[in-house]
This record gives structure tokens, C-alpha cells and sequence, in this order.
């Protein structure tokens, strides 16, 4: 009788915590999204995480989960895309700041550093999963890199153009700053934020070393 009495008992409980979950407004796409950014973290990619605890995360039931994504892949994909958006926006940021009378290069660099240590986990979460295992996730963070590459291109066209200088491929320039760019990220993302200042400059300065030797390749 006790464990009939048990086994009702869980069941009535089941049903109850169900009616509740069905109860509450539909889950949206950015709650998902937003819960498993919550689980990821220096140690944990995104590829680690599993569909129940997102959905657990996130307070709704796992059927939930498929009214927005096929699986978590398809999840994960989506936030690399949504900080490959967040990592457009910083740069226009550092762009204002420019008309302020600032740096172009010191500015872009210096907003996606100390953005690394802002607490918003998207820009890291895009550094990270470049290493992933999973090609997949890859291949979505390069595709990211290369709206930022196609962007920094038509910039440095424009920024040499209106100086009266040539600048040659200037797409393979945008790559290879975008490059060292991210890999200096990297290095930040583990570094204490009192020593942000030092990579800042030195990132900077190899930025200027690359675009004064791809300009004296044009003489």
C-alpha cells in the first residue's frame, strides 16, 4: 500500500507541475536562447549542453523546446549568429566614438576587449566555439568572421580612398586584422581586466604594422 500510495503520489505530482507548465505563456525563442547562454561558461561550450536542461533552465517543458528549434545544435548555431550580430553592434559603437575624436583602430579594439569583460556572454561564447569540435558550430562562426571581414573591407576601401592612398587586397588585409583580432581575444578573455590595457595597445599597434605593410606593398 505504501508504494502504490508513493507511486500515486509522484504521478498526481507529475500531472500537477504538467498542468502548471501548460498554464504559463508560451515559451518564446529568446527565452531558450537566452537560458542557454546562462549554462555556458570558460569551461562549458555549447555543444556540452542537452536539450532537458535548457528547457529546465528556462522553466518550460522539454516538448517546448521544438516549437522553436529541430534539436541543440540547431540552438547553438542560432546564438553564434546572435553574437556574430552582437559583435556588429560593439563596432559600430567604436565607430561613434571615432567622430568623438578617438582612434578608429584604438576604439574598435578597445570596445570588443573590455566588451569580453562586460558580462554579456555573447562575444565570448563566439571566440570559443571556434575551437568547438563540432564543425557544424565552425562553420557558423566563420560565416560570422566573414560579415565582419566583408564589412572591414568596404571600411578600409573608404578610410585609404579618402587619405589618396591605394590599399592591394584589401579584403585579405580585413583578414588577416580580423584574425589577430580574435586571437588576441582569446588571450584577453583569460586575462585579469587590469592587464586589458597592455594587450589593447598591443593589438593596436600590430593592426598599424599590417596596414603600413600592406600599403608600402603598393608602391
Amino acid at each position: 500500500m505504501c508504494t502504490l500510495s508513493t507511486a500515486y503520489t509522484l504521478n498526481m505530482t507529475a500531472q500537477t507541475e504538467a498542468k502548471v507548465l501548460s498554464r504559463r505563456a508560451p515559451v518564446t525563442r529568446e527565452q531558450l536562447l537566452n537560458a542557454a547562454l546562462r549554462l555556458v561558461g570558460p569551461s562549458r561550450s555549447v555543444s556540452n549542453l542537452t536539450l532537458r536542461e535548457v528547457a529546465r533552465e528556462a522553466g518550460v517543458a522539454p516538448n517546448s523546446f521544438y516549437r522553436h528549434f529541430r534539436d541543440v545544435d540547431a540552438l547553438a548555431i542560432a546564438l553564434i549568429d546572435e553574437a556574430g550580430e552582437s559583435l556588429r553592434r560593439i563596432i559600430w559603437e567604436a565607430r561613434s566614438h571615432v567622430g568623438q575624436g578617438g582612434s578608429l583602430i584604438r576604439s574598435s579594439v578597445q570596445t570588443f576587449m573590455q566588451q569580453l569583460h562586460s558580462g554579456d556572454q555573447h562575444l565570448p561564447l563566439l571566440l570559443r566555439e571556434g575551437t568547438a569540435a563540432s564543425a557544424a558550430f565552425k562553420a557558423a562562426v566563420d560565416a560570422q568572421l566573414s560579415f565582419f571581414e566583408t564589412e572591414l573591407t568596404t571600411d578600409l576601401q573608404r578610410l585609404v580612398a579618402e587619405q589618396g592612398q591605394h590599399l592591394p587586397r584589401p579584403d585579405l588585409v580585413a583578414r588577416a586584422i580580423t584574425r589577430l583580432v580574435f586571437a588576441m581575444g582569446g588571450q584577453a578573455l583569460d586575462a585579469p581586466e587590469p592587464g586589458l590595457e597592455s594587450l589593447i595597445d598591443d593589438t593596436s599597434e600590430m593592426i598599424r604594422m599590417i596596414m603600413r605593410g600592406a600599403l608600402q606593398a603598393a608602391d
